[in-house]
């Protein structure tokens, strides 16, 4: 194989249990796209924790580890800092990579409010490093589809949808505090944790929020301090949001995110209807899409009308060599999808699918507005900031 491949140094910051879904997409990308013009190189690792440090080192062969993720920026072998940290840290750690002049790939959501994300998706912008945000639901082979079906006009004028993405992780009162249920620290709850992606997905089929009306609910207001049950410490993040929400192009939708949503594993799914057709998507079937042609004839006894399932399985528009296209595909598959599109992208300087610093502004907006609106109990429009 001669295949001539530009060497990418990646900076990884933070080994929590995201930091290893990202390397382990790293380690594996070889396998996926045997063509591919890079060749990843884990240069080095960043974390507090002396112990993920070492995990680090022994289960993914990182060249370096560092307790101060400033070491990474200064390192010439590194040209992507990839951020898998608490929301709190996502601002500083981005912010130093591009002043570093590396490219940066942050988990979601982007910020834990809309000033810090503008300033650094205007960063971004001044600098012109390639700035990208782990909403890997946009590379769901299904999602993809979904979308070209909507561009293709298939679904005709889109009047109303319905979306959710729902847990069951927090239903248990005596699971212990941590960042993720403190606002200084997360930013929001499962507005934020989970309503990030199922809005972000929205905006990529549907294009952007107008206004939205919005509740959020925290049902557990106490949990106990971790390493300490007797110890009781305040909630101040949300269990809850469910949204009413009305798009640019007018269609009216309902997005609900929760973390309390007993019976529920991670289930992303979204129903839309136009007035020519209709797709269904769960995240617990990831393999199928299902479309609804409102064009195909009724008569006889249906005609030939009914949701048609899709095998869109692992059928990327670029199909990998490995496992191939025919097999079932999995969670982790679509980190990896999303982490070939930035390499990719990145050497061969074009746009790509991926979600953009700019992308995590206005779904931050989103999230603000839905916050406003529940403090209000009125209608909120989107306020979309100027780059």
């Amino acid at each position: 194989m001669s295949t001539v491949r530009k060497e990418i140094g990646i900076g990884l910051v933070g080994y929590g249990f995201i930091g290893k879904v990202h390397t382990m997409g790293y380690l594996t990308l070889p396998f996926y796209y045997e063509n591919a013009p890079y060749k990843v190189k884990l240069s080095g690792i960043a974390s507090r924790s002396e112990d993920n440090r070492n995990r680090a080192l022994f289960q993914a062969g990182y060249n370096f580890a560092s307790e101060d993720y400033l070491e990474l920026m200064e390192r010439n072998d590194i040209d992507v800092i990839d951020c898998c940290t608490p929301n709190k840290l996502h601002k500083p750690v981005a912010l130093a990579a591009m002043k570093a002049g590396k490219h940066i790939y942050c988990e979601k959501p982007l910020a834990r409010n809309v000033e810090e994300a503008l300033e650094m998706a205007r960063l971004a912008k001044e600098t012109g490093v390639k700035s990208k945000l782990a909403f890997h639901y946009r590379f769901v082979p299904a999602v993809m589809r979904a979308k070209q079906l909507i561009e293709e006009g298939a679904l005709g004028e889109v009047f109303n949808f319905r979306a959710a993405y729902l847990h069951s992780g927090y239903i248990d009162p005596n699971r212990p505090m941590s960042w993720r249920l403190l606002k200084e620290e997360s930013g929001g709850g499962a507005l934020f944790d989970l309503g990030s992606h199922i809005l972000d997905l929205m905006r990529f089929l549907l294009g952007d929020f107008e206004e939205v009306q919005a509740n959020l609910e925290t049902f557990i207001k106490e949990r106990p301090a971790a390493g300490n049950p007797t110890q009781k410490l305040k909630v101040d993040v949300d269990d809850l949001v469910i949204m009413q929400v009305r798009m640019k192009n007018n269609s009216l939708g309902t997005i609900e995110a929760s973390r309390v949503a007993t019976g529920t594993n991670d289930e992303l799914r979204f129903e839309i209807h136009g007035n020519r057709g209709a797709i269904t998507f769960d995240l617990m079937e990831p393999n199928w899409l299902k479309f609804y042609d409102a064009t195909e004839p009724g008569k006889p006894i249906g005609g030939r009308r009914g949701f048609k399932k899709i095998e869109t399985v692992q059928r990327y528009p670029e199909e990998p060599v490995f496992p191939g296209p025919k097999f079932a595909i999995g969670w982790i598959r679509y980190h990896i999808a999303s982490q070939h599109d930035l390499l990719a992208s990145l050497v061969e300087d074009r746009a790509s699918l991926g979600a953009t610093f700019e992308d995590g502004l206005r779904i931050q907006e989103v999230m603000a507005a839905a916050e406003k609106s529940a403090e209000t109990g009125s209608w909120i429009k989107v306020e979309r900031n100027i780059l």
